[in-house]
């Protein structure tokens, strides 16, 4: 199993106050105590190594579609008015994110990055209707010479950091990596009135893999 490079620093951490903690119980505590923190402790271990792991999943690319940017589960698909960049209505596309999902974004478009913005904010639970505009959160606008798509990444109540590769200008390449979010998140999707959406409410998406949209 691969671990993702945005988890190697935290592992690394957790390992030696792991480590530190059990030698503590071990000298100072009795024995079931330090036999009850060894199962603690690997247990949260193993979590963290699962939540930063790295699937090996083929590199999918089309043109004429649009790939799930994030593992989740479609909680949103609605018009709405997306006040911060196209300042119009579009169609929203939101992937809620657990803790048991892979945290890993990717590019669901071939194209330039026309916008990076990086807004501080809240940390609302993650599925609230006002953690688009109140939550910490990038915006990425996607242009793939025909068509304009915006990419939002959301922090939640647990998802206190969002990593995010993109810059302003620069080519990117479907299902390439865009970032990172710790912990539970959610990833929106804003798209031009009329496009083909090929997901349902409730649906499991696989990053790079399962089909959103299709562009005219």
């Amino acid at each position: 199993m691969r671990i993702h490079k945005e988890g190697h620093s935290m592992l690394l951490k957790t390992l030696i106050l792991v480590v530190v903690a059990l030698v503590l119980l071990y000298f100072f505590t009795p024995i079931y105590v330090y036999g009850a923190g060894i199962v603690v402790f690997s247990l949260l271990y193993l979590f963290l190594l699962r939540f930063f792991r790295f699937p090996n999943r083929p590199q999918l690319t089309d043109d004429g579609v649009v790939y799930a940017p994030a593992d989740g589960t479609v909680v949103v698909i609605e018009k709405t008015f997306e006040g911060e960049y196209f300042k119009d209505e579009r169609i929203q596309v939101s992937i809620f994110m657990s803790v048991w999902n892979v945290h890993i974004n990717w590019y669901p478009i071939k194209g330039v990055v026309d916008y990076f913005r990086h807004h501080h904010g809240k940390f609302l639970v993650a599925w609230h209707p006002k953690s688009s505009t109140e939550n910490e959160r990038t915006t990425v606008v996607l242009n793939n010479g025909k068509s304009q798509i915006l990419l939002r990444q959301i922090a939640g109540f647990l998802a206190r950091r969002i990593v995010c590769y993109a810059k302003e200008g620069e080519k990117i390449e479907q299902n390439q990596q865009m970032g990172f979010i710790k912990f539970g998140s959610r990833v929106d999707l804003f798209f031009p009135i009329g496009t083909e959406i090929n997901v349902e409410l409730n649906q499991k998406t696989t990053g790079g893999q399962t089909v959103i949209a299709k562009l005219k």
